[in-house]
């Protein structure tokens, strides 16, 4: 099921104005070390449990990140949020390390993995 991509620069847009709830799909520990502002953590194994509590609005614009291109987890995500209803999944590709490659602020200085995709 395909699921549509955002850009950074609409990501930091829709962050600084609060008009979308953003889900970073990596295992908890690495979303502890630094996500991005304001971001839920929901690991893809974890959706089902997660995604009535922390994304009450199906309607609400959601967009799914997990460490880079090279991690699929933020697709499993977002593909399993839309199974669930909801109606505006938009995946992040670049991720975090896209993210933290422009200089945009995470909310935890510790970054060290990045590349761990569960």
């Amino acid at each position: 099921m395909p699921v549509p991509e955002i850009q950074r620069a609409q990501v930091a847009d829709l962050i600084a104005g609060g008009d979308a709830v953003v889900v970073e799909a990596l295992p908890e520990e690495v979303y502890a070390q630094g996500h991005l502002p304001g971001a839920v953590n929901i690991r893809p194994r974890r959706v089902v449990e997660l995604a009535k509590t922390l994304l009450p609005d199906l309607d609400r614009r959601v967009i799914v990140y997990c460490g880079s291109a090279d991690c699929d987890a933020s697709l499993r995500v977002a593909q399993r949020l839309t199974e669930l209803g909801y109606r505006d999944v938009h995946r992040y590709t670049g991720g975090k390390q896209d993210w933290l490659d422009a200089g945009l602020p995470i909310e935890t200085a510790d970054h060290r993995s990045l590349d761990q995709c569960s």
